[in-house]
């Protein structure tokens, strides 16, 4: 069996879903970084400018949700639309299954920064049966939560008659993946079923057998109330070249945001997805199913925008890519109803077996990332 290949600018992997490479060895990703710097930004801008004409109202009512969680990203969307673009925003959180103590601090700052706010709680025992679902069945332990920053949004918006939805960026265009949205802002909820819940939004929720009442913020609405909504659905990644760094400043000074006294579980970086304790555990199980973890697109993303070199990030991901969360294990355990063995059943269940071998219970990388 061929071993993996790295993108040769990057460190991304040739494991990653939906990857490619170019003839110099160059991911998606990087090819997409070097657009960038010639795309003409003026243009979108201009776009930008008119999509959100569009939406204007003269009843002085909400014209644009935001989806955030207190975190760089999100606060700084929100505070371009607010105070560049003079937008009527109203922000909403999902709020996550296992809250961090830094995320809930980091989110009333925001708030308290000058944002009308809505905390959205779907059914929690919904949301641990479709994270239990999504763990074992999918190796996505947050795959629930995930589900419901879509389809809850979709549903809100139609609701409260908001006609534009802003998320963050496009994780596909911007990290390596699908990139049909390179050229187009618009998406629909079939592309979130389709690219964010991996194809497995039908399955999973069959699977996971929530009673109407438990199922009711996971459910996208039907198609005939889609259709029948006006809302658009836009990443602001496509109007602005994407800088997370810029972003977590932007948060800093704007919106309160405050890092990590130390690094984050395995990585070298404190100041992102600082909101919820599973995202340690989606890290580590993406480790074990791909061969790179957080490091790894953390050191990605700051290869890609300059802050340093290739030899340097190799460096930093063999220090801390794929650091197994010790401290949260029981917490897992509790939340999952599961004993320890069963979660490391789970482990060794969506384990790359063709990158990984066992030893002293852990599993070890058989690869040297080059």
């Amino acid at each position: 069996m061929t071993g993996p290949t790295w993108c040769q600018k990057c460190l991304s992997m040739s494991t990653r879903h939906r990857i490619i490479f170019d003839d110099r060895g160059w991911c998606n990703a990087c090819v997409w970084a070097e657009t960038k710097q010639t795309l003409d930004w003026t243009a979108r801008a201009q776009e930008l400018e008119l999509l959100l004409d569009t939406h204007r109202r003269t009843d002085g009512g909400i014209e644009c949700l935001i989806p955030v969680s207190g975190g760089k990203d999100g606060s700084y969307v929100a505070h371009n639309l607010k105070h560049t673009y003079g937008i009527h925003v109203i922000t909403v959180t999902i709020a996550p299954p296992l809250p961090l103590e830094l995320g809930q601090e980091n989110l009333a700052a925001f708030q308290a920064s000058g944002y009308n706010h809505i905390t959205l709680n779907p059914n929690p025992r919904g949301m641990m049966k479709l994270n239990k679902v999504g763990l074992i069945e999918m190796g996505m332990p947050y795959y629930g939560w995930n589900t419901s920053i879509l389809a809850a949004i979709v549903r809100l918006s139609s609701q409260l008659d908001i006609s534009l939805v802003f998320y963050t960026e496009n994780g596909d265009v911007e990290y390596g993946g699908q990139q049909e949205l390179a050229v187009n802002p618009i998406y629909d909820q079939n592309y979130m079923k389709r690219i964010y819940l991996e194809q497995g939004y039908d399955r999973m929720m069959d699977m996971a057998n929530l009673s109407p009442e438990e199922a009711y913020f996971f459910q996208f609405p039907d198609e005939v109330t889609t259709r029948k909504s006006r809302t658009k659905f836009v990443h602001w990644s496509y109007f602005e070249s994407w800088d997370p760094y810029r972003n977590y400043l932007v948060a800093k000074e704007h919106c309160g945001l405050t890092e990590n006294t130390n690094s984050n579980v395995g990585t070298f970086t404190n100041f992102s997805q600082n909101d919820q304790a599973l995202y340690h555990l989606h890290c580590y199980l993406m480790y074990l199913k791909f061969g790179f973890g957080r490091a790894n697109q953390d050191a990605c993303i700051e290869i890609r925008r300059g802050a340093m070199t290739r030899d340097q990030g190799i460096n930093l991901v063999r220090l801390y890519d794929g650091q197994y969360p010790e401290d949260f294990v029981e917490l897992y355990c509790d939340y999952f109803e599961m004993t320890k063995n069963e979660l490391t059943a789970v482990f060794d269940r969506w384990v790359n077996k063709a990158l990984f071998k066992k030893e002293a219970k852990l599993w070890r990388p058989q690869f040297i990332i080059k």
